[in-house]
C-alpha cells in the first residue's frame, strides 16, 4: 500500500494549529495560575480576618462569671483564676485559640481528603492596649456600672435629686452647726453666777449619751456585726500606687455628662449593693451603701456613722421649720420666760430660748430618723401636718410610734442625696472594694483583683504562609 502524499495546500494549515493551541494553552495555564496564587492570598487574607476576630470573640467569651453573676459586669479577669494577674496570660489564651483555629488536624479524614491550600501559621500574636476596670481612679468601672443599667433609669428622679441638693445647700442643712450652737447655749447657762435655773431640755441631753442606734433603732442586736478588712482590697492599693493600669484613650465628658453618669452609677450601686433594711446576704458587708458614704470597717460604725449624718441633717432642716413658725416659737417663748422668771434672770430668756429650738428639732429628728430606718418617709422640709412631736413630749423625752404611712423621702432617698455630696472618685473606690471582697468569698476566687480585668483590649496578630507571604492585622474588641 501506498503512503499517501499531502499536497503543498494541506501542510501548512496543519501546522499553523498547533502552534496556535500552543501558544493558547500557555496563555490559559499563566492566567489560571495567576488566578489561583490570587485566590490563595484573598483567601489567607480573609481567613487571617476572620480567625483573629474568633479568636478575641473567645477571649471575650473568657468573662470572669462571678463578677457577672453578682454584680452584671463583663470583664476578663487576667489571672485565670491563679494569684497572678499578667498580660501574658490573655496572650497565651489568644495564641492558643489562634492556633486551633489555622489547625486542620481535628478536620475528618484531613490527611486523605485535604490539602492545606493556604498553608498558614501562627507567627505571634499580643494584646497591645488594654482597659482595666480600675483605671483612671476607677472611671472605666463607673462607666461599665452605668452602662449596665442606663437602660432601666429615668432622669426625671436626678431633677428631683438635684432639688433636694439645692434646698439642703441653700439652707446648710448639712453644716451641723445646731449641735455645737446648743452646746454654746447651755454651757452660758450652766455658768450664769448667781441662779439656780433648770435647764428644761436636761432630760433629752441624757438622752444623747445614749448614742443615736440606742434611739433610732429597736433592737440593736439584730443589727449586722460583719467587719471587712480593707487592707488589701483596692481602695488601698490605689492609695498605695499598687494596681495594674492600662494604656487605652478615654474621651472627657462634659459637666453635664459627669453629674448624668453619677447619677445613673449610684443607681446602679443601690439595685446591686445592701443597706440597712435592704441587705444584700452574700455580701461582706450588710450596709453596703452605708460604708459607700461612710467608710468604715464594719456595718456597726457605717451605720452609726449615716445615723448621725442624717441626725444632723434633720435636726438642721427641723431648726429651719421651727424658726419659721410663729405658733411654735410662741411655744417655746412662754417656756423660756417662765423658767426664767422663777429662777429671776430675765435676761437669759434669748438664750433658753435658743436651746430650747435646737432640744425640739433634735427631738423630732431622732423621730425622723427612726422613721426612715423602719421605712418610713420624712419630707425634706417639714410643715405642720407632717410634725410630729409637741414640745411637752420632746422636753420629756418620750418616743412616740412611728408614722411609715406618711409622705416624703425615703431612706434610700437620703441615701442618694448623701452619695452625690460625696467625692465622686471616694464613691467608685469604695464601691470597687465591695465588688472586690464580695467576689473573693466564692469559689476559687480568693484571689481576685479589679485591676487585673479587662473591659476592653486591643491585639495584633501575625500570621504567615508557607507559600511566602504573611499578614499583621490589628482588631479591637470591648463589652462595652
Amino acid at each position: 500500500m501506498k503512503n499517501r502524499e499531502f499536497t503543498d495546500t494541506e501542510r501548512p494549515y496543519n501546522a499553523y494549529l498547533t502552534v496556535y493551541l500552543a501558544l493558547c494553552l500557555a496563555v490559559i495555564m499563566s492566567l489560571c495560575l495567576t488566578l489561583i496564587e490570587g485566590v490563595r492570598r484573598n483567601g489567607a487574607r480573609l481567613e487571617v480576618e476572620i480567625v483573629t476576630d474568633i479568636g478575641l470573640q473567645s477571649i471575650m467569651a473568657e468573662y470572669h462569671r462571678e463578677l457577672m453573676k453578682q454584680y452584671n459586669l463583663f470583664a476578663i479577669d487576667a489571672s485565670y483564676g491563679t494569684a497572678l494577674c499578667s498580660k501574658a496570660n490573655t496572650d497565651t489564651h489568644l495564641q492558643t485559640y489562634l492556633k486551633k483555629n489555622l489547625d486542620y488536624q481535628d478536620v475528618f479524614l484531613s490527611d486523605f481528603l485535604y490539602r492545606d491550600f493556604l498553608g498558614l501559621e501562627l507567627e505571634g500574636a499580643e494584646v497591645q492596649k488594654i482597659s482595666i476596670l480600675t483605671d483612671r481612679g476607677g472611671a472605666v468601672f463607673r462607666r461599665c456600672a452605668a452602662d449596665a443599667i442606663k437602660a432601666d433609669v429615668g432622669l426625671d428622679l436626678l431633677e428631683e435629686l438635684q432639688s433636694w441638693m439645692q434646698t439642703i445647700e441653700v439652707n446648710g442643712l448639712e453644716e451641723g452647726t445646731e449641735e455645737t450652737q446648743k452646746q454654746e447655749y447651755d454651757e452660758q447657762i450652766e455658768e450664769y453666777e448667781n441662779t439656780d435655773i433648770v435647764n428644761p431640755t436636761g432630760v433629752l441631753e441624757n438622752k444623747k449619751k445614749l448614742g443615736i442606734l440606742r434611739l433610732v433603732i429597736d433592737d440593736e442586736s439584730s443589727l449586722s456585726q460583719n467587719q471587712i478588712s480593707l487592707q488589701n482590697l483596692i481602695s488601698s492599693r490605689m492609695q498605695q500606687g499598687q494596681v495594674n493600669r492600662g494604656n487605652m484613650e478615654y474621651d472627657t465628658l462634659t459637666e453635664t455628662e459627669q453629674i448624668v453618669e453619677k447619677f445613673v452609677f449610684q443607681e446602679y450601686l443601690l439595685k446591686y449593693m445592701g443597706r440597712y433594711g435592704q441587705t444584700r446576704e452574700e455580701g461582706t458587708l450588710q450596709y453596703q451603701i452605708e460604708y459607700l458614704i461612710a467608710g468604715k470597717d464594719s456595718d456597726m460604725d457605717n451605720l452609726r456613722s449615716v445615723a448621725n449624718r442624717l441626725c444632723v441633717l434633720r435636726e438642721a432642716a427641723n431648726a429651719v421649720y421651727l424658726l419659721s413658725n410663729e405658733t411654735k416659737r410662741g411655744e417655746i417663748r412662754i417656756v423660756a420666760q417662765l423658767v426664767c422668771s422663777l429662777a429671776l434672770v430675765p435676761e437669759l430668756i434669748p438664750i433658753l430660748e435658743g436651746t430650747i429650738l435646737l432640744a425640739w428639732a433634735y427631738a423630732e429628728s431622732i423621730y425622723d430618723v427612726k422613721s426612715l430606718l423602719a421605712g418610713g418617709k420624712i419630707p425634706l422640709i417639714k410643715d405642720d401636718n407632717s410634725w410630729h412631736y409637741s414640745l411637752s413630749s420632746a422636753l420629756e423625752g418620750s418616743i412616740q410610734d412611728r408614722d411609715q404611712n406618711g409622705s416624703g423621702l425615703t431612706y434610700q432617698d437620703y441615701m442618694r442625696i448623701f452619695m452625690m455630696f460625696t467625692d465622686t472618685d471616694t464613691i467608685t473606690a469604695r464601691a470597687m472594694d465591695m465588688v472586690e471582697a464580695d467576689i473573693r468569698r466564692t469559689a476559687g476566687n480568693n484571689a481576685f483583683r479589679l485591676d487585673g480585668c479587662y473591659e476592653a483590649l486591643e491585639a495584633c496578630v501575625t500570621i504567615k504562609s508557607s507559600y511566602g507571604f504573611q499578614y499583621e492585622i490589628t482588631r479591637q474588641k470591648s463589652y462595652y
